[in-house]
């Protein structure tokens, strides 16, 4: 299942979640504005590493990896989930809560990395474990809402819209899936868990503090409603 977008309006501009998109977009021009030793650099410099994290000058990287990346595609498909579901949970947040969301289970989801890798040596980079972070709290506060997806096998693929708790219900069971089946990879599987699981819990203990206390829309008979349930 791939989304490429959502039926879940907004009440304001997500500011926030655009800054973040920029911001990535902007520091993966800066990691292939040189060579690529320099390239090879911003990555061992900024990315979170298991084996040095407990030398106290290398904790501001638990903040600093979430905002690189290792290519383009890497870039495109993290920010293209952001933008799709960031902007929903921006809106429950409110702007300054969201960065601190964002922030906190990113920061959770490096922890968990090295944790599961202790001692590696190879840097961890990506927006992802923050973003599923976010897929954490969209799953609870917008359940029903319909995301467009592309549902593939082989060579044949269809759009369909599919419910946002089946869409990241089944991602999530993909990340476990993967986690611990495929041995050594170059994907930090084990973050977006803990980017996940740190999303539902802040997602429940800060939800009375949201904007709105309920997912708002809902689907019904092909069209949607505001419910406007402000507290």
């Amino acid at each position: 299942m791939l989304p490429i977008g959502d039926d879940n309006p907004t009440s304001i501009k997500p500011i926030v979640n655009w800054i973040i998109i920029l911001t990535c977009v902007l520091v993966y021009l800066w990691q292939t504005s040189g060579d690529y030793n320099f390239f090879v650099y911003t990555l061992e410099q900024y990315g979170v590493t298991p084996s040095l994290i407990m030398n106290t000058r290398n904790l501001f990287t638990l903040i600093t990896n979430m905002f690189l990346h290792t290519s383009w595609e890497h870039l495109f498909g993290n920010l293209m989930f952001l933008w799709i579901f960031g902007d929903n949970v921006e809106d429950c947040c409110g702007h300054l809560r969201y960065f601190g969301f964002y922030l906190a289970t990113g920061v959770f989801a490096s922890l968990i990395w090295v944790f599961t890798e202790w001692g590696a040596s190879i840097p961890a980079v990506g927006a992802s474990g923050a973003i599923s972070g976010v897929l954490g709290a969209y799953y609870i506060l917008f359940p029903n809402a319909r995301v467009k997806t592309i549902i593939g096998m082989g060579f044949f693929f269809r759009v369909t819209h599919v419910k946002a708790s089946i869409m990241i219900g089944f991602w999530f069971l993909y990340q476990l899936l993967l986690a611990f089946v495929s041995g050594f990879s170059n994907v930090a599987y084990w973050a977006h868990i803990g980017g996940f699981v740190a999303g539902l819990a802040l997602t429940y203990v800060l939800k009375p503090k949201f904007r709105r206390t309920e997912a708002y829309v809902e689907y019904n008979d092909n069209n949607y409603r505001n419910l406007d349930d402000w507290r």
